[in-house]
């Protein structure tokens, strides 16, 4: 078997650049996928806790969503739009506007930017720093926002940092709610930096917040600890930025991230998951009085592609009409209780995170080196893909599809108990 996964990678890797990353973790060639699953071409089966990396919410190859995607295609609608008014961009605005916008009293005009998060997140840098004539943006200790510049700039992790090939200016780091610094009063530590004249640091043009850090290691932000960074901004005439890219669509129970916390951005940053069925597709929410926008000053060629507005639409009108919010809620709760009580008894040194459908497994108390990376081979060996994150990638981060079928939920975290289980017991011996 070993042999001929050589034969069918080799390709690969004597062509493709080494920059390719996931495909190293789960080193076999992917032919098939539907729901939750993805299969390979042995016609091994794999449970998918990647799910696109957060950019299939509902699954691979959703019925719904493609039925109206083949059926666009078939009338021979138009592929790429740039930013001109086409039927499939009205409907999804529209659709959008009145089921999320609306009924949350929302009021956010729309743009569409380049096909990535990370386009989004500069764009949303570009329009808070023209808007307040400021350079400075706080972020996050532990944020990620994307691996262009602008995004690169607001995200913490040395390694991405690094890759740059310049330095990083005019962003100040805070340590985030519950994460890396224990005990340490992040906001408090905020707004000296705001009031005192000697702190050396100039009023920011932003905030740039992640409601639960994802790739940070699942840390996730309290609802008074929100409420409290959205007060903050607003006396000091600070724009709130909210990346909802991963976390956003429903992840975390809600279809934006920041809902439970009853605040509303100045700036929402959406991708991923947006399109409902993982086709490129990013886009800023952003208060009226914000727009001030000349024409093309941000643009890009497939801000305009129209099989993202159709998907996003019909995945709109899925997650109202199948209740999504409704069945997260059970899956939810068979997850936690498993982590928090099965997984949790396993070793006292292990910590549980999490909300919705996005939790985390940390490791980081651990000895061993490489642990996750252990736990997560042999999830792989066993039917699971499942990825570790965080600092040290010291966290295993669990991403189902928001759709998944109970048995395949039970069958997954069964897997992930006997590869944890295991590599306890062998840490322990």
């Amino acid at each position: 078997m070993l042999e001929i996964e050589a034969i069918k990678t080799s390709v690969f890797e004597s062509l493709e650049s080494n920059v390719r990353s996931y495909c190293r973790s789960f080193p076999t060639q992917f032919s098939y996928a539907k729901g939750a699953l993805l299969q390979d071409e042995h016609k091994r089966e794999y449970i998918d806790f990647l799910m696109g990396a957060g950019a299939l919410n509902y699954g691979h190859n959703n019925d719904y969503i493609k039925e109206q995607v083949i059926k666009y295609i078939s009338n021979d609608g138009i592929i790429q739009g740039l930013d001109m008014y086409t039927n499939a961009k009205e409907a999804f605005i529209q659709q959008m506007n009145d089921t999320m916008l609306k009924p949350k009293e929302l009021k956010y005009k729309f743009m569409f930017c380049g096909p990535t998060g990370t386009n989004a997140v500069e764009a949303a840098l570009k329009l808070a720093r023209n808007y307040t004539k400021r350079t400075r943006v706080f972020a996050f200790m532990g944020g990620y926002h994307g691996m262009t510049l602008g995004g690169l700039s607001v995200t913490s992790n040395a390694s991405h940092r690094n890759a740059s090939g310049v330095e990083l200016n005019n962003v100040t780091f805070i340590p985030y709610e519950d994460g890396y610094i224990n005990n340490f009063d992040a906001l408090d530590y905020m707004e000296s930096l705001l009031k005192d004249t000697h702190s050396g640091i100039s009023k920011p043009a932003a905030v740039i917040v992640e409601t639960v850090q994802a790739e940070g290691g699942v840390y996730v932000a309290s609802e008074a600890w929100l409420v409290r960074l959205r007060e903050i901004c607003n006396k000091h005439g600070i724009l709130l930025i909210c990346d909802d890219i991963q976390v956003g669509c429903g992840r975390t129970g809600t279809f934006f991230s920041f809902e439970r916390a009853t605040i509303q951005p100045d700036i929402v940053v959406l991708s991923k998951s947006l399109s409902g069925y993982g086709f490129p597709m990013s886009m800023l929410l952003l208060k009226p009085e914000l727009d001030i926008w000349k024409p093309a000053e941000h643009n890009g060629t497939f801000r305009g592609f129209q099989l993202a507005f159709v998907g996003a639409k019909a995945a709109l009108e899925y997650y109202q009409n199948f209740n999504l919010e409704q069945t997260m809620v059970a899956k939810s709760k068979v997850i936690e209780h498993v982590l928090k009580n099965e997984i949790a008894a396993m070793h006292p040194d292990i910590r549980i995170r999490g909300i919705g459908m996005i939790w985390g497994i940390d490791f980081a108390k651990f000895q061993e080196s490489d642990i996750t990376g252990k736990i997560t081979q042999r999830c792989f060996e066993k039917g699971l893909l499942i990825e570790s994150t965080g600092r040290k990638g010291a966290v295993i981060k669990l991403l189902p599809a928001l759709v998944i079928e109970d048995a395949l939920l039970d069958k997954a975290l069964d897997i992930l108990k006997e590869a944890i289980s295991w590599h306890v017991q062998q840490t322990v011996s």
